[in-house]
């Protein structure tokens, strides 16, 4: 069980700040969603994740285009389109981007993914750096009648995922499985604004 929750984090990372805390609401406007994720063929990121203990350190590195999706050296494939981001199975982000918007997933026969927008102006520190203006997002997959996989990922502006976090929920009471966080990343600069001088 502990591979698979590993296993399944990584995946979200090569498809994403106190344990589950909260912030103040503010009056950020959060960006458009491609800045979350940015997506663009040379641009990696170096992930270390502790597992129970384990520690295991992982690059991902985009390499290619194909049809639409961009694609890592993970055979993970991602893309924005006008719903959002997404990977070749489930969005990770949904616009509207604001707290609240929620959306459904069928992963599988077997699985229903439930999503929810937690945040969207929220500081995390991570090893590569301090960030503010984040999104985090809340997905939930339900593994019996009692208990729930719990993925929050919180997305930097103009980095990608920043860290992801994994318990269990058993009846509201929630279990760390594990953590991944950003260690270094490389990414290219965000394109100007529209009508900005070169």
């Amino acid at each position: 069980m502990t591979k698979v929750v590993l296993v399944s984090a990584l995946a979200a990372a090569s498809a994403g700040c106190a344990m589950f805390g909260g912030t103040p609401k503010s009056t950020f406007k959060p960006l458009d969603v491609s800045a979350y994720y940015p997506l663009a063929v040379g641009n990696s990121w170096t992930y270390s994740a502790n597992m129970l203990g384990d520690k295991v350190e992982k690059t991902v590195s985009i390499v290619k285009e194909d049809f639409g999706y961009f694609v890592d050296d993970n055979k993970g494939r991602l893309k924005v389109d006008a719903y959002g981001l997404r990977d070749d199975k489930r969005y990770l982000l949904r616009v509207p981007l604001e707290v609240g918007t929620k959306w459904t997933t069928i992963v599988s026969v077997q699985s229903k993914e439930r999503s929810q927008i937690l945040e969207t102006d929220e500081p995390c520190t991570v090893p590569a750096g301090a960030f503010e203006h984040c999104l985090t997002v809340e997905h939930r997959n339900r593994q019996d009648e009692t208990h729930d996989l719990v993925m929050r990922m919180t997305f930097a502006p103009h980095v990608g995922i920043a860290r992801i976090q994994v318990a269990m929920d058993a009846g509201g009471q929630l279990t760390p499985q594990s953590e991944m966080q950003l260690v270094a990343y490389r990414v290219a600069p965000p394109p100007p604004p529209a009508g900005a001088r070169p």
